[in-house]
């Protein structure tokens, strides 16, 4: 490594030996703010100053690292707001000391002919100036300091892009687990938060009615945005159904934004989920108001990683469908199978009791057997009430409340096995709104597959009360869900109760558990409530 003397001179031969082991210091490391802590500390060691600074532009990292001796309380920082007329500061690429007493020195630090900030030096510790000799130990210092920050920013960039790809990963891993839908655009979610800085994220999906429906959000305070739909007319909604990212400088005054979900917020991202020529919904991510804008590399990241959740998403769309396909087929085999088998071998039995009911000239046994052909007459129905059941599709089901809740628990009783018991409490179909009735649908499917897949109960009872009062005197419903199976393990999984309680948080409800309707309390108790 050469030491090159600068326009003005040469270092001192006695200064070439803490020159040449200030330069290996300040490229020893690759970590962006240590390397300024470095180049700092040796930038006032050399020139023998009481206040050093290194300013960075933006896209380098994290601007300002400031080495000061020990009585000076950010003075560099002040020498570097009283900068000469005509000097452009970080971008800056003139060496300059400031007249009269040249109590001032700032010097580019370049690499490869860009511009990645400048070095300050102010006041020396001798009272006296800045002189060539430490304009020439400074600049070779600069050109060092150029490589190593050139350096520490590719190392950076390359453990972003790094930690991009284990989210996409993780997400890729969620999306496809065959686990909970919900849960896997939680992760989402939770992702896209967490790599791009960002105080809250959002995924959006298609709307049923047109628009978009936020039905994932992650945010360090509790958010009442979920279920919420942006209307298709917005005209982000129209950007995104189209295809096409928007970024946003600060959404709180950005007329386009909604203004209910965008107060607070500053720089937002705002990205398609589009693969195969279709768009699957948006990801948002967005930051504190006044925090720093998103970068082009960062933007550039966050679009990469949506089009990797987006390709995830739409495979598991695929697996979903092929799974529920497989689900219907089978139920169309059981269904046939019940009409086709045992309803037959029932009336015939029915038939042979009913002859044999004739035949008898005991009455207790003709009344026996009578009731015998009652109690199959009632169970044929049944089993006829079942298969009507197995041959419905989603589609076909009424939209009130009352029936999707009889929907879903006769859904489950086929895995279960035996079929819930159900009571309903109040003008559940008349009071209860499409919003919180929607997610209360899925928080029962939630609570029912929670305890077909662990709880091992031979019993559970459903309630939805609609009478019920919430803390502050609101008007809500409550819906219970009670077995008699193992309970909770002490360390057990709660991600399904977690999912329960963020959907009732978000409309300004709760969630929680208790003991069930097993000997001594055994089983499990899901409550979750929530305003009209």
């Amino acid at each position: 490594m050469s030491v090159e003397p600068g326009p003005g001179g040469a270092p001192n031969p006695d200064d070439v030996p803490r020159l040449l082991e200030a330069m290996r210091a300040v490229g020893s490391g690759l970590q962006l703010r240590s390397t300024l802590e470095r180049i700092c500390e040796t930038a006032a060691e050399l020139a023998d100053a009481r206040y050093a600074a290194v300013a960075l532009t933006v896209e380098c990292g994290d601007g300002l690292a400031e080495h000061a001796g020990e009585d000076t309380g950010g003075q560099a920082v002040r020498w570097i707001g009283r900068l000469p007329d005509g000097y452009d500061g970080a971008g800056g690429t003139e060496d300059t000391r400031r007249p009269p007493e040249a109590g001032f020195l700032a010097v580019p630090v370049r690499v490869q002919g860009e511009s990645l900030g400048t070095f300050y030096l102010a006041e020396k510790r001798d009272g006296g100036p800045f002189g060539e000799h430490d304009l020439d130990m400074v600049r070779v210092l600069a050109r060092e300091a150029g490589i190593a920050v050139g350096n520490a920013r590719l190392y950076g960039a390359a453990k972003r892009r790094e930690r991009w790809i284990d989210g996409s990963v993780a997400v890729t891993t969620a999306l496809l687990s065959g686990g909970d839908a919900d849960e896997a655009l939680q992760v989402v979610a939770e992702q896209a938060r967490r790599l791009s800085d960002s105080l809250a994220a959002l995924v959006l999906l298609p709307a049923a009615a047109g628009g978009l429906e936020i039905v994932a959000v992650a945010s360090e305070n509790p958010s009442r945005a979920l279920g919420l739909v942006v209307p298709p007319e917005n005209a982000v909604a129209g950007q995104i159904l189209a295809g096409n990212a928007v970024f946003v400088e600060d959404a709180a005054s950005d007329p386009r934004m909604l203004a209910d979900l965008s107060r607070g917020y500053g720089p937002t991202m705002l990205l398609p989920l589009h693969s195969g020529g279709r768009v699957l919904g948006s990801l948002v991510m967005a930051r504190a108001a006044h925090a720093r804008p998103f970068t082009e590399v960062e933007r550039t990241l966050a679009t990469q990683f949506a089009s990797q959740a987006a390709l995830a998403l739409m495979m598991a769309e695929a697996q979903r469908d092929r799974e529920q396909l497989a689900v219907y087929e089978d139920r169309d085999r059981i269904a046939r199978d019940l009409h086709d088998l045992v309803i037959q071998r029932l009336f015939a039995t029915g038939m042979l009791l009913e002859s044999a009911q004739r035949r008898s000239v005991l009455p207790e046994v003709r009344k026996g057997v009578g009731k015998a052909v009652d109690e199959l007459d009632v169970t044929i129905q049944e089993i006829r009430t079942a298969i009507f059941a197995l041959q419905q599709g989603p589609a076909e089901f009424p939209t009130r409340l009352r029936t999707r809740v009889l929907r879903e628990i006769n859904m489950a009783a086929v895995p279960l096995a035996f079929k819930p018991s159900h009571r309903f409490v109040g003008s559940v179909d008349t009071v209860v709104g499409e919003l919180t009735a929607k997610n209360l649908v899925a928080a029962l499917r939630e609570a029912l597959s929670n305890a077909f897949r662990h709880a091992g109960a031979s019993r559970i009872d459903v309630t939805v009360d609609a009478t019920v009062r919430l803390p502050g005197e609101r008007s809500g419903v409550r819906l219970t869900v009670t077995d008699d199976g193992v309970g909770i393990p002490e360390g057990g999984r709660r991600s399904g109760l977690k999912n329960l309680k963020r959907r009732a948080e978000s409309l300004g409800g709760d969630s929680w558990y208790g003991p069930g309707s097993g000997k001594d309390g055994g089983g499990t108790s899901v409550i979750w409530e929530a305003p009209y």
